[in-house]
């Protein structure tokens, strides 16, 4: 056992929906590197949690009709359940509503505010007049401040990367009544990061850091650090705040502490030494692998917070980029943004955790998911070149020597040359370069395929008094595959279980820095350890995925692995009755003219012919259409709205729409031989 001694952690998942291919490509990641450092023999701990808190979970778990406690735990099933699968190991998973977590936020907090570096004062905020509630910069949208991207966050824009306050959005509108929020005032508690300008300045530069991450770093510290709001009023689903009754902790807070009180519950159940982690003076190693869009939380916010609090500092960061699949942004139209239980389903996860890890590097570039490639990289590679070697081999040494390997190793050299690359593959797999580890890793199996080719053990197998060479060249074959395998281990956990069980060695196998061949030494029978992808079976995702539009993928606060290729749907409302529907006078209509309204940048003036009269109405919807793509076409409309007074006139109506906002919008149409005036029942 070496003496390093390591923690790792990945974001933690927000518990209001299943873990799609995005998520995976950090977990799979992470997986990765631990399971590669305990290979090596060190003492490493991988913890993670959902991300629990926030008005996101209370909103739903309200329209679901059950308590935040019983939303989140269904969901925590359903991770956990999924990352088992892809094989992700975590020593412990938790949950950031715990009593651990509670004392452990509460204990920084305190000593960020008797360090003086917490201060309160009364702010005005953004609150839906309908709701009757204050928002969250998540469900406040509009225009961005500082690039003029539309369909924007409250918090931060997704296109140039700035944060702001919400009510900095222009043309702002409330996500969950449409409403335009109202400013109100309220007393809010902050933490003054300003404090920690200097220490940050010297922990972003000083290799903690990618090269590319520390410049970032540097455009926000060179642009002032802004006082960072940590509290939320009522209601809210969260701890509340030590000395402020009805405040809580701002979910951003809490939940990077949910990394400590993870790694706390494991010490208590392993009897481990949680300071000895965690204290200032630390000589443990810490790493964070996330998201690059949760860089400016990670690599700010919460070094400055463990500080100030009198704790260590994460030895590195480590950011990846977002999942493309076929060169786009997932996409539930195209079967293309797929959850990790529809994958499952249809293929087997290794697959995809080799696929991950060989398009992988150390930098935080996008990553993308072809299916052809895919297809082609794991045929070729694991079943063509790795898993054939066992398969060439396995049947000489089980049918002509009844399972036993031969005595001495027939090409010493060559397998010295193998166990020599151990070196460099390390070296890759230690600095996550795991896509040029895959590559060095499969130049030796091509080695291993032309040594067998050359020998042609399946022509030595039909001349008599050759059984010897024949013994010899298929136990050198395995001795090289069992090489393969256990370099691929860390990728392929499964993989590698399976073909030790088939080489009758232990199923989980150390670093091979200094391994002995296998020599007189009796195997298992042999069956396939993996078959090729079929075309049927892609297909078979994209279609289920297409169906699968019900569901919402989490909308991570420390995790997004691709935030901007998300669609959040939105749940089922409550149950009406048929009276109730009956109410809306829905018609079909046939929009004759639209035009841009002046000093308005999302509206479009509609005049519609409803068959026995044409109305004035006003949309948002000049983001999405050019007035040229509206004119003549039908669409259905509330016909029965109370006209609402504007500033730009009056709105007789509403046409109906669909989608998230923005450019993502579809005004709904009927099918052609519905004509205006037609009521949809």
């Amino acid at each position: 056992m070496s003496d390093r001694k390591i923690l790792v952690t990945s974001a933690l998942p927000y518990a209001n929906g299943p873990i799609h291919l995005g998520h995976l490509v950090e977990y799979i990641q992470t997986d990765i590197w631990v399971r590669f450092q305990k290979m090596r023999g060190h003492e490493c701990y991988y913890v993670c949690a959902d991300d629990t808190h926030g008005t996101p979970i209370m909103l739903r778990a309200d329209r679901e009709g059950i308590s935040p406690e019983q939303l989140i735990a269904e969901v925590e099933l359903q991770h956990r359940a999924d990352f088992a699968d892809f094989g992700v190991a975590f020593d412990h998973y938790h949950s950031t509503h715990s009593p651990e977590n509670k004392i452990l936020s509460s204990e920084i907090y305190r000593r960020l505010r008797d360090g003086g570096h917490i201060s309160s004062r009364s702010i005005t905020q953004a609150y839906d007049p309908v709701k009757n509630m204050f928002l969250p910069d998540r469900f406040i949208k509009g225009d961005c401040p500082k690039c003029g991207a539309t369909d924007q966050y409250g918090d931060n824009c997704e296109a140039c990367g700035a944060t702001y306050a919400p009510l900095d959005l222009k043309n702002a509108v409330s996500a969950l009544s449409g409403e335009k929020p109202i400013e109100k005032d309220s007393e809010h508690y902050f933490f003054n990061l300003g404090h920690f300008a200097e220490m940050l300045g010297a922990w972003t530069t000083a290799g903690h850091l990618q090269a590319e991450v520390s410049n970032k770093m540097a455009e926000w510290l060179e642009n002032g650090l802004q006082d960072w709001d940590i509290s939320r009023d009522a209601p809210y689903f969260g701890f509340e705040i030590p000395d402020a009754p009805g405040k809580y902790f701002y979910v951003w807070l809490d939940a990077p502490i949910g990394y400590m009180a993870s790694f706390k519950a494991l010490c208590d159940r392993q009897n481990l030494d949680f300071d000895a982690y965690w204290q200032k003076d630390s000589q443990t190693e810490l790493y964070h692998f996330i998201g690059k869009d949760i860089i400016y939380f990670h690599a700010l916010f919460w070094p400055a917070m463990l500080y100030g609090a009198g704790l260590r500092t994460p030895s590195a960061i480590y950011a990846h980029g977002f999942l493309t699949v076929n060169g786009e942004k997932m996409s539930k139209s195209r079967g293309t943004f797929i959850k990790a239980r529809t994958y499952l389903e249809h293929l087997h996860p290794e697959y995809l955790r080799y696929y991950f890890a060989a398009k992988l590097s150390a930098g935080v570039d996008d990553i993308d998911l072809s299916f052809d490639d895919f297809t082609l990289r794991v045929n070729a590679d694991l079943v063509g070149k790795v898993v054939n070697i066992a398969s060439r081999c396995s049947g000489f040494i089980n049918k002509r020597f009844e399972g036993l390997l031969a005595a001495e190793l027939a090409e010493p050299e060559l397998f010295q040359n193998f166990i020599a690359a151990n070196t460099s593959i390390a070296e890759l797999y230690e600095n996550r370069e795991f896509g040029k580890a895959m590559r060095e890793i499969m130049a030796l199996a091509d080695k291993a395929n032309q040594y067998i080719d050359e020998k042609k053990p399946w022509l030595i197998a039909k001349e008599e008094g050759r059984d010897a060479e024949l013994s010899a060249v298929s136990s050198m074959g395995l001795n090289l595959f069992r090489l393969l395998v256990v370099y691929l281990q860390p990728v392929l956990p499964g993989l590698a279980a399976n073909a030790a069980a088939f080489l009758n060695i232990e199923p989980k196998q150390s670093w091979p820095s200094q391994a002995q061949p296998l020599l007189n030494h009796k195997i298992n029978s042999f069956t396939p350890l993996m078959t090729r992808i079929e075309a049927d079976k892609i297909a078979a995702i994209i279609e289920a995925s297409k169906e699968d539009l019900s569901v919402t993928a989490p909308v991570s606060k420390t995790s997004q692995a691709d935030s901007t290729n998300q669609v959040d749907i939105e749940p089922i409302a409550a149950s009406i009755e048929l009276d109730d529907f009956s109410k809306v006078d829905l018609r079909i209509a046939r929009i004759i003219e639209a035009q841009a309204v002046e000093g308005a940048e999302k509206l479009l003036q509609l005049t519609v012919d409803l068959g026995n009269e044409t109305r004035t109405i006003f949309a948002g919807i000049k983001t999405a259409y050019s007035p040229a793509q509206l004119e003549g076409k039908l669409t259905i409309v509330v016909a029965n709205l109370k006209p609402r007074k504007m500033r730009f006139g009056v709105s007789e109506g509403m046409v109906l729409a669909a989608g998230p906002g923005g450019k993502d919008l579809w005004v709904l149409s009927p099918d052609q031989g519905a004509q205006p005036g037609m009521r949809v029942k």
